[in-house]
């Protein structure tokens, strides 16, 4: 019978450490993932593993719980593990300001105006050297991987030692409003400049201008997690029946995070129209992430805004318990018959991967890296306007087959694409190019390798028929 785990990290923030004996979760062994992704694409993947046996790998990010970046995390650091890379993560602490601090800089990397104040800036490093001086490097790591900005500073406060260190940014940033915002250009570019790599999702996110090497690795899922694997109609009725959803009207759902970017109020106008034409139930279930401040407003405004509506089920999922959560998202998942993400800025959005490994179609924006997933009219649909994505809406639930024909679609895409093993493959593979090239100057600056096809995102709507 399989252990169940928690959330809970050591109090020096350890999450995951065999050399601490802290391994509190796990993945499949490697020979399960051979039928599903196959025989040369396992072998790529163990031929880049093998080149780096024995590496130390560390892992940085500011929560254990909540959000893509931690979700990845519990799924590729056991993972890496099993390919012989010694990998351990660890996340930053800090208090209320520094994460206030942190989503400021985070919504202004993403586009939106404002400005970081000498304080903030003081919070931030000051929060970061405070880290360092805790010793949350308390290992002599060959590779540290900073993820996001929470914990880019670090490398200026004393923890560099002689580790090569990329940053790996997993959010919808752009160059042109970097160059826009002068401070913020400043300061952002002042925390990169000293790694000696970094990781984007997508090519169309790298800053140029950033004088080091850059890698393009998109994420990826586990098919074989909690969250993705296959459930049978009793444990998707178990879930139902806990938040009381009937099961035979058709159900809209949104899952994910309460962020003001995930476009909450165009799911919930856009079902109000359908629903005046077809019968259907929407459900919005998301949990709080530990890093993330502005959750709880979001949640409170959108239960204050359906509060009256019998037809909208928001839930606040618990991430107590980590395996229950996914469980229950994957229910959630399951049962909906479409699945919306009309993000207003997204750096990729797993929630929209995981859906379509589910077969599900899905109604997203044309937004960030979102359109490397969604062919329109394909794997699913644009949101357009709230009238025209309900016409979307009432349009799928009419045409069921051709709603299963696009979820086919989908799952075919992201297994050729969006996949662990492939993606650890590539993160090998950049990780091996920095320690060897790039810490050495032997890689140009100018350097962009990208493991993922340069797609012209303008293009990519489907000529077809539905």
């Amino acid at each position: 019978m399989r252990k169940r785990t928690e959330t809970a990290t050591l109090p020096d923030g350890t999450v995951y450490s065999q050399r601490k004996g802290f391994c509190p979760f796990s993945v499949p062994s490697l020979e399960a993932y051979a039928p599903i992704i196959g025989e040369h694409r396992m072998e790529r993947l163990q031929v880049a593993a093998g080149r780096l046996k024995g590496l130390r790998l560390l892992e940085l990010n500011s929560s254990a719980q909540g959000g893509g970046v931690a979700e990845m995390l519990y799924r590729s650091v056991p993972f890496l593990n099993s390919l012989g890379i010694e990998a351990e993560w660890k996340i930053v602490h800090g208090k209320p300001e520094y994460f206030e601090t942190t989503k400021r800089l985070h919504n202004m990397l993403q586009g939106k105006k404002g400005f970081l104040t000498p304080d903030m800036e003081r919070v931030y490093l000051a929060t970061l050297d405070e880290c360092s001086r805790a010793n949350i490097i308390d290992c002599e790591p060959d590779v540290v991987i900073a993820n996001d900005p929470q914990p880019m500073g670090l490398i200026q406060c004393g923890g560099r030692n002689n580790a090569s260190w990329i940053w790996r940014c997993h959010i919808d940033i752009e160059e042109g409003a970097l160059a826009a915002n002068p401070s913020l250009w400043s300061f952002i570019s002042s925390l990169v400049e000293p790694y000696d790599a970094a990781i984007f999702s997508a090519a169309h996110y790298v800053v140029s201008r950033w004088p080091l090497p850059k890698f393009t690795i998109p994420p990826f899922i586990d098919p074989l997690s909690e969250k993705n694997k296959e459930l049978s109609r009793r444990e998707i009725d178990k879930v139902l029946d806990k938040y009381q959803i009937e099961s035979a009207i058709p159900i809209v759902a949104q899952i994910g995070r309460f962020d003001p970017w995930k476009g909450l109020d165009r799911t919930v106008k856009a079902f109000r129209l359908a629903r005046k034409e077809r019968v259907c139930q929407l459900v919005i279930a998301g949990g709080l992430a530990a890093d993330d401040p502005e959750g709880k407003r979001i949640l409170e405004e959108l239960l204050e805004n359906t509060k009256n509506d019998r037809d909208i089920h928001v839930l606040q999922l618990s991430l107590s318990d980590r395996l229950q959560n996914y469980i229950e998202v994957n229910a959630l998942q399951r049962s909906a018959s479409i699945i919306m993400q009309p993000s207003t800025r997204e750096g990729f959005g797993l929630v929209i991967t995981e859906a379509l490994w589910k077969r599900k179609p899905v109604v997203a924006s044309d937004v960030g890296a979102i359109p490397l997933q969604i062919v329109d009219g394909h794997t699913g649909y644009f949101y357009e306007t709230p009238k025209k994505t309900a016409d979307k809406l009432v349009h799928l639930l009419d045409n069921p087959k051709a709603a299963t024909a696009m979820g086919e679609r989908g799952q075919m895409y992201v297994s050729e694409h969006f996949l662990l093993p492939d993606r650890i493959a590539d993160y090998l593979m950049a990780v091996g190019m920095t320690l060897h090239l790039a810490k050495h100057k032997w890689m140009p600056k100018e350097s962009i390798v990208s493991f993922h096809p340069w797609t012209k995102l303008g293009k990519r709507r489907w000529q077809g028929e539905v």
